[in-house]
């Protein structure tokens, strides 16, 4: 086996503060990923406000998630030949211009245009800063760096729908892109300050630079197409009713998702410059860490759809009531990040907080998934602290081990895979929530109704009670009776639909437990004192 350690910090790095770095990326990055579900709790007002159909407008989340996820894998190939701060610098740029446009768009077609163009800029701008950090801190550091990075990939999503709520409900749902103009500004400046390449991406820019331009067009072509088929399945599978679809649209987009994977993978190990490269998924420790991170965003991302949509509906809060129940898992969030951070400083194996982290998950999950429609807006916000608590507490130490080992001249191509996967995580999340909510509301709804019969003495006990009080109030005899029976019906859907809900929860937690097993087949992962990690 071969030896491989992180490598030091360029020079340029020491002589820049790492933390003014780190600050002068973050931000923009927080920008980029509050965009994923800022804009989650405006569809309906999006779509009244351009006259459009509710699931017309679920296209604003589709187009933008396909052009990012599109982006992702191909950023440090981009970087590499434009260089880091060019290419990190024209990202903020345009995805500040393109946010301007989104807010001004006079119809639902301009609007998915933009959010087009808006993914395409944001989707470079998590790998490039994540590579930013990684070549700025030194390996004693790496841990509170991923623990900063960590910041903006946990904690937008959590503040995301708040926020969104907040600016749709009491000033206009434009405000969720107008509000991206003065931080892309202050993103440009400190990044055009603060951010210099280091001097190994300086000598392959410049020696890429030198050869003819060799674009991987056939690469790119089949990365293009699949992942617009996969999130395309992703967003309409349900509505189409997956592979049952009689029109044959899902079939299709399942077909082609398949096809260019197949081709994709082929053609990568086959090219000797390919534009994805998965040559780091090779190494174990990224491997595992990179199946580890697409399950953790699942979770994420699914229990940050799921909880919203409970509370919406079975317990009639709006978009901004129910984005304060979730807030408070940023505070949680934001203590873990730090502990992470202290304990892989003090020589911590990753792997411990890693599973640390899946067992909080697991907790919190579990401890949501027994609830009923009794509780309190309090009793919803423990459980979601607790999972979001060991969220934060795997980022930081999973990325960590994911990068070590891993050899400089492939850093870009693994930092932009993990990004891939990791907000392809959040798609499948949403998408499997979703689908799993409405297919077990069917199953509890016929289990409940199985009780419902005319012989038992509680359904009959019910029925006299609720048509005597309808009587009492309208004096119509078979009014009050109607009315009795759609109350009992109402409540059955209302209780299946609830069972349904927290069966997802029920779900994230054996997801989340089930991650372990994945653990122990990584190799130790200790971020102290340049320490490394053999790489097999």
């Amino acid at each position: 086996m071969n030896e491989a350690s992180p490598d030091a910090p360029a020079s340029h790095a020491r002589a820049r503060n790492p933390w003014l770095v780190a600050a002068a990326v973050v931000v923009p990055t927080f920008m980029e990923v509050l965009d994923t579900t800022i804009a989650n709790v405006a569809l309906r007002y999006i779509a009244g406000g351009l006259s459009a159909s509710n699931n017309d407008s679920e296209w604003v989340i589709t187009s933008y998630l396909a052009a990012n996820a599109t982006i992702l894998p191909i950023s440090g190939w981009l970087s590499a030949r434009l260089g880091r701060r060019n290419y990190f610098l024209g990202s903020i740029a345009v995805f500040t211009l393109a946010s301007g446009l989104c807010g001004i768009a006079s119809s639902l077609e301009e609007l998915i245009l933009f959010r087009i163009l808006q993914g395409l800029a944001g989707g470079g701008l998590q790998p490039s800063s994540q590579a930013i950090l990684i070549d700025s801190f030194p390996p004693a550091k790496q841990g509170a760096a991923m623990t900063v990075f960590a910041i903006a990939g946990l904690i937008a999503p959590v503040i995301g729908p708040t926020l969104g709520g907040y600016l749709t409900v009491f000033y206009d749902w434009r405000w969720i892109f107008y509000i991206n103009i003065p931080i892309g500004i202050l993103g440009i400046a400190a990044a055009w300050l603060m951010v210099e390449d280091p001097p190994y991406l300086k000598a392959t820019t410049a020696r890429l630079r030198s050869q003819p331009l060799n674009l991987d067009y056939i690469g790119l072509g089949l990365l293009i197409l699949g992942v617009s088929c996969w999130e395309i399945l992703l967003s309409k599978g349900q509505e189409w009713d997956w592979y049952n679809d009689p029109t044959w649209r899902a079939q299709a987009m399942a077909i082609g998702f398949g096809i260019s994977l197949v081709g994709l993978i082929i053609h990568s190990w086959r090219s000797s410059d390919p534009v994805v490269n998965f040559r780091p998924l090779a190494n174990r420790n990224f491997a595992a860490c990179s199946l580890i991170i697409f399950c953790v965003y699942a979770v994420l991302y699914g229990s940050s759809t799921t909880l919203p949509a409970l509370l919406q509906t079975l317990f009639g809060y709006d978009a901004y009531a129910s984005g304060l129940v979730l807030s408070p898992a940023g505070g949680g969030s934001v203590v873990m990040l730090l502990t992470a951070g202290f304990l892989l400083g003090r020589g911590v194996d990753a792997r411990y907080l890693i599973v640390a982290g899946l067992l909080l998950m697991t907790a919190g999950s579990y401890w949501m998934a027994v609830m009923n429609l009794e509780i309190s807006p309090l009793q919803a916000v423990w459980p979601r602290v607790v999972t979001f608590m060991g969220i934060s507490l795997i980022f930081a130490p999973l990325t960590v081990a994911a990068f070590q080992g891993i050899p400089q001249e492939l850093r870009g191509a693994a930092v932009g895979l993990f990004a891939l996967l990791r907000n392809e995580g959040g798609s499948v999340g949403t998408s499997l929530a979703k689908t799993f909510e409405q297919r077990r509301a069917q199953f509890h709804s016929a289990r409940v109704g199985d009780y419902l019969d005319p012989f038992n003495p509680h359904v009959r006990e019910f029925l006299e009670q609720t048509r005597a009080s309808f009587l009492q109030v309208t004096g119509d005899p078979a009014g009050s009776q109607l009315a009795a029976v759609q109350t009992l019906e109402a409540l059955r859907a209302q209780q299946a639909e609830s069972l349904a809900f927290f069966d997802d929860f029920w779900l994230f937690g054996v997801v989340a437990f089930s991650l372990i097993a994945l653990v122990f087949l990584m190799k130790p992962s200790v971020a102290e004192k340049g320490a490394h990690i053999a790489a097999e």
